[in-house]
């Protein structure tokens, strides 16, 4: 296939365009470079793509370039682009333009494109639209307690509309709790990771206890794929690990990892941040055969190892 990949320089993004192209499949990555971390980090992640005969990149803003040729050809849009972090109460109208006109844009450009019945649009949303505790089922009660939150929601929306309105064949993923090599930077267990390794404290927001169903990169890259192949249109799906772990714990398995002791400092917890996220992945498994195989026991020392290696003598 044909394969658009949005946000392709990213942390998820890249990894995917990597699976597609072991699959055997033609990808197009598309990434703007919005700054909010160093545009080094994310050429860094596409090398691999960049070296396969099969990848092509463009670099291009959903916001204002055109889009209709970039879409033309493809038989599937997987819409990873998205302003991240937790910004968005001061950055409103970065959020809505990044996250909501964009992909209205995508979208537009897809059904202009024509034959829109035959493209397959892969719309990646977030445990975020759930609120403070994301626990339940994709029927759950949607309270988004961030400016993110509301503007990834309002996307998903905006995708599904244009399913219902257009034929438009969108599916929606709602990823939880991503991590695993080439975590952004500003990222809790990049963080940690960093601060351990530097022997530096390590700032925790809230008591520590809050807890999340973490799910590793590949992990999330094969439910991905898995929704491209046999998602349904119109069908929203959780895609998340089945560990919960809380942010202290998670913590005592990167000591256990590093060899280090951890000089803890609990500060504050910040607005909007959610307070237990576990995806309910019944439906997942169901529709897509989804079933996540890495813990964060696993994870976490990949992740660790990863880190190590950034950081070591002319790793760049």
């Amino acid at each position: 296939m044909r394969v658009v990949v949005t946000g392709a320089a990213g942390f998820i993004g890249s990894h995917l365009c990597e699976r597609l192209l072991i699959d055997g499949h033609d990808v197009l990555g598309i990434d703007a470079f919005i700054p909010y971390y160093a545009r080094e980090i994310k050429e860094s992640n596409l090398c691999q793509s960049l070296s396969h005969d099969r990848f092509r990149f463009i670099d291009s803003d959903l916001r204002h370039d055109e889009l209709v040729d970039h879409v033309a050809e493809a038989d599937v849009i997987v819409h990873l682009a998205a302003q991240a972090g937790p910004a968005s109460w001061s950055q409103f109208d970065l959020y809505v333009t990044c996250n909501l006109s964009a992909t209205q844009r995508l979208l537009e450009a897809t059904r202009v494109a024509g034959d829109i019945d035959k493209r397959r649009f892969v719309h990646i949303s977030t445990s975020s639209v759930y609120g403070t505790e994301a626990l339940g089922d994709e029927t759950s009660r949607l309270q988004p307690a961030s400016p993110y939150g509301i503007t990834k929601l309002a996307a998903e929306q905006l995708a599904l509309a244009y399913h219902q309105s257009y034929g438009l064949p969108a599916t929606v993923l709602r990823y939880f709790s991503i991590y695993g090599p080439r975590q952004r930077p500003d990222m809790a267990y990049h963080l940690f990771i960093q601060a351990l390794l530097a022997d530096e404290p390590i700032t925790i927001f809230g008591d520590g206890e809050q807890t999340r169903g973490n799910t590793y990169i590949d992990d999330c890259v094969d439910g991905t794929v898995r929704a491209i192949a046999k998602g349904v249109p119109g069908e929203i799906y959780n895609i998340g690990g089945g560990a919960p772990v809380s942010l202290n714990a998670a913590i005592t398995i990167l000591e256990e990892t590093t060899g280090k002791r951890a000089e803890r400092r609990y500060v504050g917890a910040r607005i909007g941040d959610q307070r237990h996220t576990l995806a309910d992945i019944r439906k997942a498994r169901a529709h897509l055969g989804f079933a996540p195989a890495i813990t964060p026991t696993e994870g976490l020392p990949r992740q660790v190892e990863w880190q190590m290696t950034q950081q070591a003598p002319g790793s760049g």
